[in-house]
C-alpha cells in the first residue's frame, strides 16, 4: 500500500482526465514545491478555499505548484487559522497548448481586463503583457499598475484550479507598448509575431500560425492600435493576421484568436 501512496505516477488519458474534471476533488494552486509526503499549511488564498467548502479531515485534494503536473493530496487539519493537508504521490499530466503563446493585449477599460485575464488563461496562454496604447482607455502606472497585476495574477491562478491546467500563466508588469517592443530581441527560430488586425490582408491567423512552436500575439485596446504604433509594431518583426470580416471588441479578439490556435492541436 505504501507503494500506491508515494513516488509518481502518470495519468490516464487526457480525454479521461477532460471528461472527469468536475468530479475529481477540489484544485488548489500552492506556490510552493511539493513532494510526497509532505506535510505542509496551505498558504492563505487556498485555505480559504478549503475552509469555505468544509471539507473533512481525509478528504482528498489535488494540488499543483505550477512546476508541472499535479499532486494528490489528502486533507489532514481544518482550523480557523492553519489549514495542513499531506502530499501523496504526483500525476504527470499537462492540459497545455502545443503552441506556446504570449498574449501581448492593450488593457480594456474596467472589469474587462479581469475576464480577459481568466479567459485567456481557460484558453491556454502561457504568458500574459498588459499594455498600455495610445488609445488606451484604461491608464495605470506606477504602485496601482502593480497592485492590479498582482489582483490578475490571482485571477490566473483561480483560473488553473477551475479550468485543470498545471502552470500558472506569467502576468508581466504592465509597460508602454513601445517601450516593450524595444524590450524584444530578434525572432528566435520556431517563433512567429502576429498582431490582430481587421484590416490585414494576410492568412487568417490560424494559417499564419501553422508550424510554429512560439507565438507572440499582439492586440490593440479599444480603438486599435494607432498607425505609428502599428508601423513599430510591424518593424518589430509583428505580421498583420485576420479572423475574418468581422471587427471584434478590444476584449474579444484576442480571446477568438486564442482558439483558433487551440484547434491547431494541444498537449
Amino acid at each position: 500500500m505504501a507503494g500506491e501512496r508515494r513516488g509518481r505516477t502518470r495519468a490516464p488519458a487526457a480525454g479521461v482526465f477532460r471528461g472527469t474534471l468536475r468530479a475529481m476533488p477540489p484544485r488548489l494552486h500552492v506556490d510552493l514545491p511539493l513532494a510526497p509526503d509532505a506535510v505542509l499549511a496551505l498558504p492563505p488564498a487556498a485555505a480559504r478555499h478549503v475552509q469555505v467548502l468544509r471539507l473533512q479531515p481525509g478528504a482528498a485534494l489535488t494540488l499543483f505548484d505550477g512546476r508541472g503536473g499535479e499532486w494528490a493530496a489528502e486533507l489532514v487539519d481544518l482550523g480557523r487559522r492553519e489549514v495542513r493537508v499531506r502530499v501523496l504521490r504526483h500525476v504527470e499530466v499537462e492540459r497545455e497548448l502545443a503552441l506556446e503563446v504570449t498574449l501581448a493585449a492593450g488593457m480594456p477599460a474596467n472589469d474587462r481586463m479581469d475576464a480577459l485575464v481568466e479567459k485567456a488563461t481557460e484558453l491556454g496562454a502561457a504568458a500574459l503583457q498588459p499594455l498600455l496604447c495610445e488609445r488606451s482607455v484604461l491608464r495605470l502606472q506606477g504602485e496601482r499598475a502593480e497592485r492590479r497585476r498582482a489582483h490578475w495574477q490571482a485571477v490566473a491562478s483561480a483560473a488553473c484550479e477551475q479550468c485543470g491546467r498545471n502552470r500558472v500563466p506569467r502576468i508581466a508588469p504592465v509597460a508602454g507598448l513601445a517601450d516593450w517592443l524595444a524590450t524584444l530581441a530578434a525572432p528566435a527560430p520556431g517563433e512567429v509575431r502576429l498582431l490582430l488586425s481587421p484590416a490585414a490582408d494576410t492568412p487568417a491567423l490560424a494559417q499564419a500560425a501553422r508550424g510554429a512552436r512560439r507565438l507572440l500575439l499582439l492586440s490593440g485596446p479599444e480603438g486599435g492600435l494607432a498607425d505609428a504604433e502599428q508601423r513599430a509594431a510591424r518593424a518589430a518583426g509583428f505580421v498583420p493576421a485576420s479572423l475574418g470580416a468581422r471587427v471584434l471588441r478590444a476584449d474579444t479578439a484576442p480571446l477568438a484568436a486564442l482558439a483558433a490556435l487551440g484547434l491547431l492541436g494541444s498537449s
